[in-house]
């Protein structure tokens, strides 16, 4: 009894140490026309750890500002943004002449460097202990270009700048750096700050304000200010009888501020609704406002179109409600933005589903736009089915595109160790798309019931997740029991509909999942005038196919999880249709245009093709597929052609599919065969049938850092010229290769590095190849390449197989060349960067080994300068170094690209009368490369 009774004294000493809270007073006296604020401050410091404290740590997190060896401007890199990295000395930020003073000890000057600082007390300081700090600081303040908080156009806001305790603070004082991704400082403190100002200027806060400039209270988040020589706006309503104040950080304009007027005492009362209270002040910053609105209704711009997806007004209501939400939720209890941003994004998202489930219900995910974009009469967006999409199944389905692709992370993932994509789609989506499923299940009245119990009865208080989920479980009546272990890993749960028989007016449908985790699932029945039944039922902790019973109800349709309302890996197997020839089968769907897969169907992708050869001419085909806009593990391609340059039959075709482990070294192991038909003369043709098998290493979501490995196997027969009577030509030949390749696409620094081993029966050789790209100043770029290659043994009787130094030779097959054999006009002038690399016409191949460098800088807008150097070796001849130079026009930036040559080892190119024929391309013709280009940053 007595380990009893001394285990719950300790409890509540640690709740009454805890409940303590830090009282920060700031006075900051701000310079007209400069960066630089004045800082006097005082802090009362309470050490609520379990452990007496030796030192104290402040957060200093405006010297992460500072130079370019911070872990901000690490992730500004990653997130692809280099205008911190390029920024002027004058627009970074930092803290000097820094004095502290503790209790009544003297005055001190320590380094304002570290974003994390460090100081030991004279005594121990002990639990539930506090002391006086006193500190006198200027902080430069930097540029707000490169986290929207800083000094702009005659305005401060300021946010993360004053000198805190950290407010997670634990007895390991660990250091603790600022990323730009909102994360909380020191919230839950006291605050009482007083600005002096310059004439003409005025604060806003999300503190209270008691006069002018004066600001004071508690916050559960970080406070933030926005300085500036006008008022900002603020709009002040009503919700039942209570006065609510929006002060907004930036100017309104008059159409949204009326639309704004309408909205937010219906948005504010819809989320008082579900969560119980509303806050008396809320304060939306311009980078709050960004961050935080609605993504995907924005108007289409580009070129000279404009394509208007939602009105006006509706783009104010879905805007400001996600802006609210996340504000309100924000304002409830304390969340650690790191660890906690799945429960507190998940709770914004629950409300923006159930506020377009109550008034955007019929709305579509493309809004207006299949209406608004017409071609020639014609509106093609109509004919596919993501013009048919819901509004609200947008959640769903992102989550679809990024785990087709096994870059998805687990919900509990830190934040700042989520990809962007994933802080929207997983964060965000994934948990609130769980969240309402689980208020579908047990009924929507009472989650909001347990929703508005909770925040009410931990306001104000740091959030604990397993209390959450547990006091979720028993209001769900252990529905939601699965989610603990459901959050804490990747997942693949995956509902399969298997078949379904008739007994008397049920139906006995068989179900199976592929987990043992007890996730509940909606059955639906759907009659053919549309009016459905829904069904729920619970799960056992087993894999075992089980049956269930529902009523017939003249149904001509069974569903299970409609709408994407389950993170599901796989919903091709939740649907059956109940009569005619396709009962307990899936139908098969003919398609045009590549779309969202629709999973009632098993859907084939018919695309006209048009293709260009120099000895086929015009090709004219048709490709069938399976491959939609996502990404599939089984996917097949069949593309036949006619050549109007022959008049005859062409055509290629593959088949591969893809193992995708959640968890594992590996993020995807391919294999696969594919074949294809086309001339590579004029009147002769090549067959080529390859296999292949790769393996693609898992990533870090937020790198750019691919590795891959692989091997192919290609045969090669080829029509040889009859009029050829030498015997040195190959007809028939066997290649294999083994690779590896590492990339690392990098804002700053690119890099990139390739091995192969390749052979055949007559020739063995390894090459490698390294590629390295510096911006070395904003927007100029210079590239460098380095290549080597090396024959092991070479019996060959030609030169098909030796290395290329100003052209290669195509005898895989595997570059995109229009002229495979072209030696002359235009089609020969086509460049590919590999092997030697040379873009001047300098000498033909090598047969016994080459090295080579490639060099290109940017000079000016849109032109290169160029030059490349190498030596090379064939048999019985000696080592012979090559060099060139010359001007490259980016027409299309690594797409389309034109070389001038100047300066060679040949002469002044420019004199030569054949100078025409002398200019190289590239042109890269790839749709891959070029979304994968745009993909960089995200994932």
């Amino acid at each position: 009894m007595k380990r009893y009774s001394s285990a719950l004294v300790f409890l509540l000493v640690y709740v009454g140490i805890s409940a303590q809270q830090d009282t920060i007073s700031i006075a900051a006296k701000i310079t007209e026309n400069s960066n630089l604020i004045s800082v006097n401050q005082e802090i009362i410091y309470y050490n609520n750890t379990i452990l007496p404290l030796k030192k104290i740590k402040l957060l200093n997190w405006i010297s992460a500002y500072k130079n370019r060896n911070t872990p901000l401007l690490s992730r500004t890199i990653q997130d692809r943004k280099n205008e911190m990295y390029f920024a002027k000395p004058q627009e970074l930020g930092d803290t000097t002449e820094l004095q502290i003073k503790i209790g009544s000890s003297d005055w001190a000057y320590i380094s304002g460097d570290d974003e994390n600082i460090f100081f030991p007390l004279s005594q121990e300081l002990k639990p539930g202990e506090r002391v006086k700090i006193a500190l006198k600081y200027n902080l430069h303040v930097p540029d707000e270009k490169f986290t929207g908080y800083g000094i702009g156009d005659e305005k401060f806001s300021l946010k993360y700048f004053f000198i805190v305790p950290d407010y997670f603070e634990d007895e390991n004082q660990k250091p603790k750096y600022y990323l730009n991704i909102e994360e909380n400082q020191s919230p839950g403190n006291y605050w009482n700050i007083k600005f002096e100002l310059p004439e003409s200027y005025f604060a806003k806060s999300n503190l209270v304000q008691l006069q002018p400039n004066s600001f004071e209270g508690k916050l559960n988040k970080d406070p933030e200010f926005i300085i500036s020589k006008e008022k900002t706006d603020q709009i002040i309503t009503q919700v039942d009888g209570e006065k609510i104040e929006i002060g907004f950080g930036y100017f309104l304009t008059k159409t949204e501020k009326q639309n704004l007027e309408f909205y937010l005492p219906l948005q504010l009362h819809f989320i008082k609704n579900k969560t119980g209270k509303l806050p008396s002040k809320i304060f939306i910053s311009e980078k709050f406002k960004k961050d935080e609105d609605f993504t995907g209704i924005d108007d289409l711009k580009f070129w000279k179109f404009h394509y208007k997806l939602f009105k006006d007004t509706e783009q104010t209501d879905l805007n400001y409600f996600s802006i609210l939400s996340k504000a309100i939720i924000q304002r409830t209890v304390v969340f650690d933005k790191s660890l906690d941003h799945w429960l507190m994004n998940g709770l914004k998202t629950y409300l923006e589903i159930q506020y377009i489930d109550r008034y955007y219900k019929n709305r579509k995910l493309l809004g207006d736009l299949p209406n608004e974009l017409k071609f020639f009469g014609m509106q093609p967006l109509k004919l596919m089915r993501i013009s048919k999409l819901e509004l609200s199944e947008r959640y769903g389905l992102a989550y679809q595109y990024i785990v087709a692709q096994n870059l998805d992370q687990k919900i509990s993932e830190p934040f700042d160790k989520l990809s962007n994509f994933n802080a929207a789609t997983i964060s965000h989506f994934e948990t609130g798309s769980l969240f309402s499923f689980i208020a579908e299940k047990m009924g929507q009245e009472n989650f909001d019931d347990f929703l508005k119990n909770y925040l009410t009865q931990y306001s104000g208080k740091p959030v604990d997740q397993k209390v959450f989920l547990d006091e979720l479980s028993l209001a769900s009546g252990y529905s939601s029991d699965f989610l603990e272990r459901f959050i804490q890993q990747k997942n693949r749960v995956n509902f399969n509909l298997k078949r379904f028989t008739k007994t008397g007016d049920n139906f006995q449908v068989k179900v199976a999942k592929n987990t043992r985790q007890t996730i509940p699932f909606k059955i639906e029945t759907e009659e053919k005038s549309g009016k459905k039944e829904t069904y729920w039922f619970d799960t056992e902790d087993s894999k075992e196919t089980v049956t269930y019973n529902i009523p017939q109800s003249n149904a001509e349709k069974i569903i299970i999880n409609d709408g994407y309302i389950f993170p599901e890996k796989n919903f091709r197997d939740n649907y059956l249709y109940t009569e005619g020839f396709f009962s307990n089968r899936k139908r098969i769907k003919l398609k045009v245009f590549k779309d969202i897969p629709n999973p009632e169907y098993n859907e084939i992708y018919v695309n006209p093709r048009l293709s260009f050869n120099v000895y086929d001419k015009i090709l004219f085909g048709l490709n069938f597929k399976n491959a939609s806009l996502f990404e599939r593990k089984f996917q097949y391609s069949l593309t036949p052609f006619f050549s109007s340059g022959t008049g005859q039959l062409a055509g290629s075709g593959s088949v591969a599919y893809s193992f995708q482990p959640a968890d594992s070294f590996y993020r995807s192991l391919d294999f696969g065969i594919s074949a294809s038909h086309f001339h590579y003369d004029y009147d002769l043709t090549y067959q080529k049938i390859a296999g292949f098998i790769g393996i693609n290493f898992a990533k870090d979501p937020r790198s750019d850092v691919r590795r891959n490995i692989g091997f192919t196997y290609n045969y090669l027969e080829k029509d040889l010229n009859p009029n050829n009577t030498n015997q040195t030509e190959y007809g028939k030949y066997n290649l294999w290769n083994l690779g590896y390749g590492y990339s690392d696409r990098s804002l700053i620094h690119e890099k990139s590095y390739n091995a192969n081993f390749q052979w055949m029966e007559d020739f063995q050789k390894i090459s490698s190849e390294f590629s390295y790209r510096w911006e070395f100043a904003k927007d100029k770029k210079i590239s460098m390449r380095f290549f080597g290659g090396y024959f092991i043994s070479n019996h060959t009787k030609n030169d098909l197989f030796d290395y290329g130094i100003s052209r290669v030779s195509n005898y895989a097959f595997s570059y995109g060349l229009l002229g495979q054999s072209a030696t002359s006009g235009l089609f020969a002038q086509q460049l590919i960067i590999a092997e030697g690399g040379f873009k001047s016409y300098l000498g033909t191949t090598a047969d016994k080994w080459i090295t080579s460098v490639n060099v290109d800088s940017h000079v000016w807008r849109w032109f290169n300068v160029y030059a490349d150097a190498g030596v090379y070796k064939n048999k019985n001849h000696g080592a012979e170094f090559i060099w060139d130079s010359g001007v490259k026009v980016k027409v299309i930036p690594d797409f389309l690209e034109v070389y001038f040559p100047v300066q060679s080892s040949l002469g002044f190119e420019p004199g030569f009368k054949d100078y025409g024929q002398r200019i190289r391309f590239t042109l890269v013709l790839n749709f891959n490369a070029i979304t994968s280009y745009f993909r960089r940053g995200w994932f």
